[in-house]
């Protein structure tokens, strides 16, 4: 099935302007996949409600299904949409640590499919610190994403990115490096 799914799809590689932002929020609304810079890593990213993306991910990446994804947000405010709770560490936490590369393991809110989070009750959230990851967010609250190459390789970065080009479907967005 991956092998005809990727066959299918053009992957595309843009430069991160505000057209292109829009584009790719446009594409996660149909359904679609984007792949997008964090301050960490390349992900691919889809909608975080929507189940038949999710799939999408694991099956073009070869992810096991037990092995869950990580939701982003532009910040608390966006997480809360998610999850079921937000105590006091979490809003500490937040606070003090984003935007950046610090994620929080809360309970899942109902709108988020059990297939985003390998059937538990918990997502993983944060609000990255990367301006592309950012200017999406803002204009596309919440998405998922996935690491390159499930992370078999431990390794995702700009050059993976252009090298795989693994929009799929949606586009490449951003090719420059990050800073932490």
């Amino acid at each position: 099935m991956t092998d005809r799914l990727a066959d299918s799809i053009m992957p595309r590689l843009v430069e991160p302007t505000s057209d292109a932002i829009a584009e790719a929020s446009r594409l996660l609304k149909r359904g679609q996949l984007v792949v997008f810079p964090t301050e960490t890593v390349y992900g691919l990213g889809a909608d975080t409600t929507n189940a038949k993306a999710i799939e999408l991910i694991y099956a073009l990446k070869g992810r096991p299904a037990d092995n869950p994804l990580i939701a982003h947000g532009l910040d608390d405010v966006q997480a809360r949409r998610i999850v079921a709770t937000w105590d006091d560490r979490c809003a500490v936490l937040s606070e003090r640590f984003w935007p950046g590369p610090l994620t929080l393991v809360v309970a899942r809110g109902r709108t988020v499919g059990p297939s985003a989070t390998a059937g538990l009750d918990t997502i993983a959230v944060r609000a990255p610190r990367h301006v592309v990851a950012r200017a999406l967010l803002h204009v596309r609250p919440i998405h998922l994403r996935a690491f390159g190459q499930s992370r078999r390789a431990g390794v995702a970065n700009h050059r993976w990115a252009r090298r795989r080009r693994l929009s799929r479907g949606g586009r490449t967005i951003g090719t420059g490096r990050r800073r932490v």
